[in-house]
């Protein structure tokens, strides 16, 4: 009975997020289509896809759980015995649940408070944007019960159940003495739990919602339905929903051949060189970074294209996957990056300027990798023979509909036509009717898989969002940010100093929490610092995105780089030597971008 539960509960949750990715990219074109060539704005778009969006993610969110696909930290883990990875899953497992539990109960009397107050245009209740969290909460406590009690012995439900409540009962008497400590309880839950939380392989976004929530209730007297309004407000910004919109883009690239047409262009033209598929990795990612807005799609999009030839043409494998991960770094301020998208979000920079920011630091970086691959394979012999003129020509004509796409995306948000968060649905008709009518090649049976896809990362990446946001709310109240705050404008060297320690702070969180979680939690923290110090907060933005991204793909911590290994099929072992040549590059592009404010801001109107 229980598994086919299960199966309803997959299936179901699956199929409405499926459905709901397609409303949200009609909903979200017709406004365009309305607003730019009828001259007839729809007026209740917005409102409409914000509600359907906090839907979305929250059953994604769920799908996600069921798979195994929460962003969480797994170096750790993955050096410990079989007993020891089981032990960890049943405990996360147990955290889930406990975060789900105890958010439904108080966001219950939230929707509640929210069912009072109408939406401007179509007055719709509040409590119908909350209605999703809570069926997603009951959900994600169902789904993390089973696992909890999957093929799970009664010793090992034991410990795991007797640890857990021992924890809550050791809190539970030291609720007194949190008042006598003052911010050190802060430590307490926003270090310790956290940190012991992400290094046994909790998910991150529940991590931090562990954390927030036992801070809230064990030290606190403000309603724990507070937890889950902040969660609401952090998603619930409409310039997020260009997350699942260009995660869709980004999978239909490669499923439409417009990533593979554009690749083996750029092959033809400098492939015979020597070190010549590495030239083209590095400016494909950079071209299709402007399309995605997603690294790992970008990667996926690539790699089945250019590494097996590279492969056949004696590259090292390691090489190869140092190259991809260097490339996936550098391409991370690339627009429409949702990382970009994100920043502009949490902290307020506008969106179009990080969009005409991200574009010369990244090539900077790119002139850099390009220059290096230069110096490694001056001695090497051309493994391939020159392609001729007419060949070149025949291609590049192939390609045409996907070298435009990137200019055509970035042209329709800095023209006023569409907003960063309708322009990707605009790159997915476009690349619907390029795959159907050009190219020839769309796989309708993998339409589904691809919707439910984008479902199940965007409700990972958004939930991120929605607890670091909680995180971030409650570290305010503390009086942490106003320490923070003291603490950064009083460094040595000014705003030097502040941009020197940003740097080191961003490429360590961003291998330690990965590059979302870190950028929204201190984001709004810092931004406000660097505005106060002087430093113009387009570059500011950059380089912590530029700095998070080198962290995000080194080892020993960076959770890119292990995903780069996986999409590579190649050991982590054989490329941990190999790319810290491609990081020193990429670190260095780091510091002149800092140094040089023109570089990131030259071309701001």
């Amino acid at each position: 009975m229980l598994r086919r539960l299960d199966r309803l509960i997959d299936l179901s949750t699956q199929g409405v997020a499926a459905i709901l990715v397609v409303v949200e990219i009609a909903i979200l074109f017709a406004g365009v289509v309305w607003r730019y060539l009828l001259n007839s704005p729809l007026v209740w778009v917005e409102e409409l896809a914000g509600i359907l969006f906090l839907w979305l993610v929250s059953l994604g969110a769920v799908i996600a759980l069921s798979r195994g696909e929460h962003m969480r930290m797994t170096v750790i883990v993955g050096r410990i015995g079989v007993r020891g990875q089981r032990f960890a899953r049943r405990l996360a497992a147990l955290i889930v649940a406990v975060v789900a539990v105890g958010l439904v109960v108080p966001g219950i009397s939230y929707a509640v408070q929210q069912q009072a107050i109408l939406t401007p245009v179509m007055q719709i209740p509040g409590s119908w944007e909350i209605g999703g969290q809570l069926v997603a909460l009951a959900l994600l406590f169902y789904v993390a019960i089973r696992q909890l009690f999957r093929g799970t012995t009664w010793s090992e439900l034991v410990l795991v159940l007797g640890i857990g409540i021992a924890i809550g009962l050791v809190l539970w008497s030291l609720e007194p003495e949190f008042d006598d400590l003052g911010n050190a309880d802060l430590l307490i839950f926003f270090i310790g739990i956290v940190g012991i939380c992400i290094f046994i392989g909790v998910p991150i976004a529940f991590s931090f919602g562990i954390a927030t929530f036992g801070y809230i209730y064990f030290t606190t007297t403000i309603p724990l339905a507070v937890v889950l309004g902040q969660m609401d407000q952090g998603m619930s910004s409409i310039e997020l929903l260009a997350v699942p919109m260009f995660v869709v883009l980004g999978l239909l690239l490669e499923m439409t051949g417009i990533a593979r047409a554009m690749v083996d262009f750029l092959a033809a033209l400098v492939g015979h060189r020597r070190g010549g598929l590495s030239y083209v990795l590095i400016v494909a990612m950079y071209l299709i970074s402007g399309i995605s807005g997603s690294k790992a799609a970008d990667q996926a999009a690539v790699a089945p294209v250019l590494l097996p030839e590279m492969r056949r043409r004696g590259s090292a494998p390691g090489e190869l996957v140092a190259q991809l991960a260097a490339s996936a770094a550098m391409s991370e301020t690339i627009p429409p990056s949702l990382v970009l998208i994100i920043v502009g979000a949490v902290t307020g920079v506008s969106i179009s300027a990080l969009f005409t920011g991200g574009l010369l630091p990244a090539a900077f970086a790119a002139i850099g990798l390009a220059a290096l691959v230069f110096f490694r394979t001056r001695h090497e012999r051309p493994s391939a023979g020159r392609v001729g003129a007419a060949t070149v020509g025949r291609l590049f004509v192939v390609a045409v509909p996907a070298l435009i796409l990137p200019f055509v995306i970035r042209y329709a948000v800095l023209a006023g036509i569409t907003t960063a968060t309708e322009v990707a649905t605009v790159g997915v008709v476009y690349a619907i009717v390029v795959g159907i009518a050009v190219y020839r090649c769309f796989d309708w049976r993998r339409l589904v898989p691809i919707l439910v896809e984008t479902a199940a990362l965007s409700g990972a990446i958004l939930l991120i969002i929605g607890t670091a946001s909680a995180m971030a709310w409650s570290l305010t109240q503390a009086g942490f940010a106003q320490t923070l705050a003291d603490m950064m404008t009083g460094l040595p060297g000014g705003k030097y100093g502040f941009m020197a320690v940003s740097m080191l702070l961003f490429v360590v969180l961003g291998s330690v929490l990965e590059g979302l979680p870190a950028m929204v939690l201190f984001g709004p923290l810092l931004f406000p610092i660097a505005q106060q110090l002087g430093i113009h907060l387009v570059q500011y933005a950059i380089v912590a995105i530029f700095a998070m991204g080198i962290g995000l793909f080194s080892p020993p911590f960076g959770v890119g780089f292990y995903q780069t290994c996986l999409i590579g099929k190649v050991s982590s072992d054989e490329a941990f030597g190999r790319i810290w040549p491609y990081m020193g590059v990429l670190v260095v592009a780091l510091i002149v971008v800092a140094a040089v404010p023109w570089i990131s801001t030259g071309f701001l109107p």
